[in-house]
């Protein structure tokens, strides 16, 4: 296998286990980030945001909610909070673009595949609120 970083060729897949289902990691090159998000029907990803990390994901199957707050969180206030989200259903072939500071939060309605392109920022996310537990959680 390639190293995704230094040449063209095939390139090592791994599947990563999280609380909500899986992620399978299918690009990491300097510039990018290619992943299969696999949600449980009811799982929720964390209420977050990332301070450089560009994400756009697509559905590939099954609905979601994907919740999301106005704002840069970066700025502080209400943003920072993640209060008055509001909900964006998403349905299969539907995208949704999140830039840098923008509090959001997924909910799989169903078994859900996304698709997820972002910038190479893997570690760049401040958790808000997680169902979880998972570290890097704040208090409201």
């Amino acid at each position: 296998m390639t190293d995704q970083t230094n040449g063209t060729g095939p390139v090592s897949i791994r599947t990563v286990p999280k609380p909500w289902g899986h992620e399978t990691i299918w690009a990491t090159t300097p510039g990018y980030v290619g992943k299969i998000l696999h949600i449980q029907a009811g799982q929720t990803l964390s209420v977050q945001y990332h301070n450089l990390k560009d994400e756009t994901v697509y559905l590939l199957s099954g609905e979601l909610v994907y919740r999301v707050q106005e704002g840069d969180a970066r700025q502080g206030g209400v943003a920072a909070r993640g209060e008055g989200m509001k909900d964006v259903k998403l349905k299969r072939g539907e995208a949704f673009r999140t830039s840098p500071g923008t509090v959001h939060q997924m909910e799989a309605i169903t078994d859900c595949e996304i698709l997820e392109v972002s910038t190479n920022h893997l570690d760049d996310v401040v958790r808000l609120k997680d169902r979880y537990g998972r570290e890097g959680t704040s208090a409201p």
